[in-house]
């Protein structure tokens, strides 16, 4: 047989050979896996005793080995620089390295005894030198040109499955990021109060960016200085540190330029203030991204790496994200508290109203019997002689009676009714704020609450505060009538009573619930002196309040209601 048939024979096996190869180490997207078959096979192909896949860490820049095969088990902890050993060298250079006997090559470093050859070729992935093929043998001049060439040809279809696998990896990892973004932002949005979601918030950065610590500082009112609000994670020296100036620090830079930063080693990084800290509670790596909300930086949150550790785009892009949901749940949780304390405001306020109301009644009651007292006692026209003890007694008693009748006048007078202070009222828009206030007690009360509110509703002249008052005590009456939830709706309308113009005359806003209803005798007596009130619970003092303040701007309240069947409660202004 003739050389060129010989070499055309063995041109057409190697490639036979390759396309078996790329066969199999296409069989997964696996990265890891996809590495060991990858090996697997340029061991085989090369009839080699050992092997191994060296890749450069982006972080460290150091080689480190990936997958082997036939190598100790310690092997994998085995670190070069980027021209140390065959291995570097192939790396700096980006060319093939065939060495016949290893022992007489100084740039050798021993990764298994007995090792004579090796054959090592670079792995170019997308134009870029990403790692090194090795091979060993344990007899000399193990391979040939031919080998070398097999190699790198193995090493260019490798590069790709690399590519493939690594693309794929991202995209699974950018889906589950993604995932366990929307779960985050779910859970965050869920928390009512501030402390409790500046909590979530940290302990869900660290789960998503598998990070050994994170924590979250804020403006303070100056907005000079940032405060530690939230960590997790942290341990006491961090806990301990103080506050950091806008001007003056790493992360004011992050609130001033509203611009994510990150640091490769805040351990030795002259950027970083607390140093010393980051080294006693074992932080390296850090990023940092700002808490923005309607176009401010608020605060920021940071993450802390216990290695080194360059975060890629996604990862800053996912954090960026958080930081935004969680500026809007903060903003979230302080505008319900801020409710929640309206809410509380407004039933002392009721609290207040009720006990003038209640103050008024007493003193109502009281004098009546005291002016019939007082008439009686100057009937009796008591009197005797100068020497009688009875006579300073009687004297007593009368300047007592006169005393009690002012202290009931001085009552009544703080506690008259008062009347209302008139401006433009938007009763859709105050409804619409009722619903805001109360919207999450009913929520609580499993109390469906609906508003079907009529566009082309007239503005009146009222007095805002005391309707406000007037219709949470109807709400909340409502409620109470429902201890197993329902439903309650508001309806506003324009309603035209019988008179010479055809505009609206009263605006009309109906509270309708369907909890247990009332009697015709509780409907009576609804209005009435709440020292008489048929509640089984409470004094009713609401209802009293809501008759008053509906007097006072000349309306009227109609009830609609049967046991067991509701209540509609309807409200009617003059415009």
């Amino acid at each position: 047989m003739s050389d060129d048939l010989v070499e055309l024979r063995a041109r057409y096996d190697r490639l036979h050979l390759l396309h078996e190869v790329d066969k199999v180490i296409h069989s997964t997207l696996d990265p890891q896996e996809a590495l060991r078959l990858i090996l697997e096979q340029a061991v085989m192909v090369m009839r080699a005793a050992s092997g191994s896949v060296a890749l450069i860490n982006p972080n460290t820049g150091f080689l480190e080995i990936q997958a082997s095969k036939g190598l100790p088990a310690n092997a994998s902890a085995l670190k070069l620089r980027v021209g140390e050993g065959i291995t570097g060298w192939v790396a700096v250079k980006g060319e093939p390295v065939r060495s016949g006997d290893v022992t007489q090559d100084p740039r050798y470093v021993k990764a298994r005894d007995n090792v004579i050859s090796e054959l090592a070729v670079p792995l170019v992935v997308n134009g870029e030198l990403r790692g090194v093929l090795n091979v060993d043998a344990d007899r000399r001049d193990a391979f040939s040109a031919g080998d070398q060439e097999l190699l790198a040809a193995l090493a260019i279809s490798a590069a790709r499955v690399i590519q493939n696998t690594w693309l794929f990896e991202q995209l699974r990892l950018k889906a589950r990021l993604f995932e366990t973004l929307a779960s985050v932002a779910r859970t965050i949005n869920s928390a009512l109060n501030v402390n409790e979601a500046l909590h979530v918030i940290t302990r869900e950065s660290c789960r998503i960016v598998r990070a050994k610590m994170c924590s979250l500082l804020m403006l303070d009112e100056t907005r000079e200085w940032l405060e530690l609000r939230s960590s997790y994670g942290a341990g006491e020296a961090y806990l301990r540190k103080p506050r950091l100036s806008v001007a003056d620090s790493l992360l004011g830079t992050v609130v001033r330029r509203r611009k994510p930063v990150q640091v490769e080693n805040i351990q030795t990084s002259n950027r970083y203030q607390s140093t010393e800290i980051a080294r006693r509670e074992g932080l390296i790596s850090l990023l940092s991204v700002p808490l923005l909300f309607a176009g401010k930086a608020i605060g920021t949150l940071n993450v802390y790496l216990g290695e080194p550790h360059k975060f890629s785009d996604e990862e800053v892009r996912i954090l960026s994200m958080l930081a935004e949901l969680s500026a809007i749940a903060l903003e979230k949780a302080r505008l319900y508290e801020r409710v929640v304390d309206v809410e509380e405001q407004l039933r002392q306020n009721e609290k207040l109203s009720a006990l003038g109301l209640l103050a008024a009644e007493v003193a109502h009651e009281i004098r009546n019997p005291l002016t019939v007292m007082k008439m009686l006692y100057h009937s009796l026209d008591l009197r005797f002689p100068a020497a009688d003890p009875r006579n300073e007694d009687a004297r007593i008693i009368g300047e007592k009676m006169e005393h009690l009748n002012k202290i009931v006048e001085q009552i009544l007078d703080f506690a008259r009714t008062t009347e209302p202070k008139l401006s433009a009222v938007n009763l859709n828009e105050l409804i619409e704020e009722m619903g805001l206030l109360v919207r999450h007690k009913l929520r609580n009360l499993n109390i469906q609450f609906t508003q079907n509110l009529a566009a082309d509703l007239p503005v009146i002249m009222a007095d805002a505060t005391q309707l406000e008052q007037a219709f949470l005590n109807l709400i909340l009456n409502a409620a109470e009538s429902m201890p197993q939830g329902g439903k309650l709706s508001v309806v506003s309308r324009a309603v035209h009573l019988p008179r010479a113009s055809d505009l609206p005359t009263h605006v009309a806003v109906e509270f309708t619930d369907s909890g247990a209803g009332m009697t015709p005798e509780q409907q009576r007596r609804l209005f009435s002196s709440f020292l008489t009130t048929s509640k089984p619970k409470g004094t009713g003092l609401g209802m009293a309040i809501v008759g008053r303040v509906v007097e006072t701007h000349r309306g009227k309240v109609k009830v609609r209601s049967a046991p067991g069947r509701g209540t509609t409660m309807t409200v009617l202004l003059p415009v």
